[in-house]
């Protein structure tokens, strides 16, 4: 025979889930933060306990390994990084050159203006994990995956508009493109150039621009020029300047 439970224990047992959900959530805000500072490497159950000031007991309760929280702490970076970059990117956009160029500008300003206090995480986390084999390194090498196909789809798209010319090298500048920002983030974060994403952008332009056919829209209309002039002051402000 089936049993219903009482609409006061199902309410009490929604209630609680919702709460280790917000709980969980919180959680991983904070081991994103410190694992793009401290590495995913050193994102431990103890580490964690210690700044969030919360038992190991209670940690387990969510995270039964070192690894899970690891995978987990990835997912939600991956879901942070949609949520800066990918989605305003596509929503702010048309199809074609704006929107290549959106995505590349909606990443660069994600990484200046340090969403995760480390940096970038998954410029941080691709240098960590490149040599070590296993499900961490395999999910975020997916991740750079995902975002290599998306950059190289927005070349296609524009190409299919008539914006770029037909016979570049999709492949070959979506990897120019991540090679670029990826080595802004690093410049900002080691030496703290503030120039360094204003180059940046700046190269990611001038690779445009020696693509772009006569159909496509000018490059000014796209607001290069006037985020161009503010890419610095963004950069002194993330430096606390």
């Amino acid at each position: 025979m089936t049993t219903t439970m009482p609409a006061g224990e199902q309410h009490a047992t929604r209630g609680r889930a919702l709460q280790g959900e917000r709980t969980r959530a919180a959680i991983l805000r904070v081991a994103v933060d410190l694992a793009s500072i401290e590495g995913l490497e050193g994102l431990t159950i103890g580490r964690l306990s210690t700044e969030l000031a919360m038992s190991k007991s209670g940690l387990f309760a969510h995270f039964g390994s070192k690894e899970e929280l690891q995978l987990a702490t990835i997912e939600a970076a991956r879901a942070i990084f949609i949520e800066e970059v990918v989605q305003p990117a596509l929503e702010a956009s048309e199809r074609g050159l704006p929107r290549i160029w959106e995505l590349c500008e909606r990443w660069t300003e994600y990484a200046q203006r340090g969403v995760f206090k480390g940096g970038c995480f998954f410029a941080a986390a691709s240098s960590e994990f490149d040599g070590r084999p296993g499900p961490v390194r395999d999910r975020i090498a997916g991740i750079m995956l995902e975002w290599l196909a998306a950059l190289e789809r927005g070349v296609r798209e524009a190409q299919d508009s008539g914006h770029l010319d037909p016979k570049a090298d999709a492949k070959q500048v979506a990897f120019e493109f991540n090679a670029l920002v990826m080595a802004g983030n690093w410049a900002f974060q080691l030496y703290g150039d503030l120039k360094a994403f204003t180059r940046a952008r700046e190269a990611i332009r001038d690779r445009l621009r020696s693509i772009a056919t006569t159909g496509a829209p000018p490059m000014a209309a796209l607001g290069i020029s006037r985020r161009k002039s503010s890419s610095e002051k963004i950069a002194r402000a993330s430096a606390g300047e």
